[in-house]
């Protein structure tokens, strides 16, 4: 019975697991839930092109599991340094403070260190570049209570 229709369902057309088109590059995403760690800076490459580069603090959830004396560690923070080129978001990102919650969607690019570099510099190191897509601000520093 069944490998009557397992043979039935080998020779028909096969469903696809998605509808949608597939696209025709890979991405690596990020989308992050933080704090503004300070108020975004502007700042200049080499080549005098400006960007904006912000900070966001997460803090890991859950936290670790109880050490085997029955303690749990805090959770603890991350700090993800974010860059953007996009001239129309700069002047909305300039705007931002620090301690704004914030929405972050940012694409994720690794880079290998320099063979040639030491090991204890940044270019020695393996690096995690973010870059900016989109940001909403989720609560605004400035309206929370003050008395907390």
């Amino acid at each position: 019975m069944f490998s009557a229709a397992r043979l039935a369902f080998s020779n028909g057309q096969r469903r696809t697991f998605s509808t949608s088109p597939s696209r025709s590059y890979d991405v690596a995403k990020l989308i992050l839930v933080g704090r503004l760690g300070k108020d975004p800076e502007v700042r200049t490459t080499k080549s005098d092109r400006e960007y904006v580069a912000y900070t966001v603090a997460t803090t890991n959830y859950p936290p670790p599991p109880p050490n085997p004396d029955g303690i749990r560690q805090e959770a603890g923070t991350s700090w993800h340094h974010v860059i953007s080129f996009n001239p129309a978001q700069n002047n909305y990102l300039k705007s931002l403070s620090k301690g704004a919650q914030v929405y972050v969607e940012a694409n994720f690019e690794l880079r290998e260190p320099d063979q040639n570099s030491d090991p204890s510099t940044p270019a020695g190191q393996r690096q995690i570049f973010l870059r900016h897509e989109t940001i909403r601000m989720l609560r605004n520093p400035h309206t929370q209570n003050t008395s907390e």
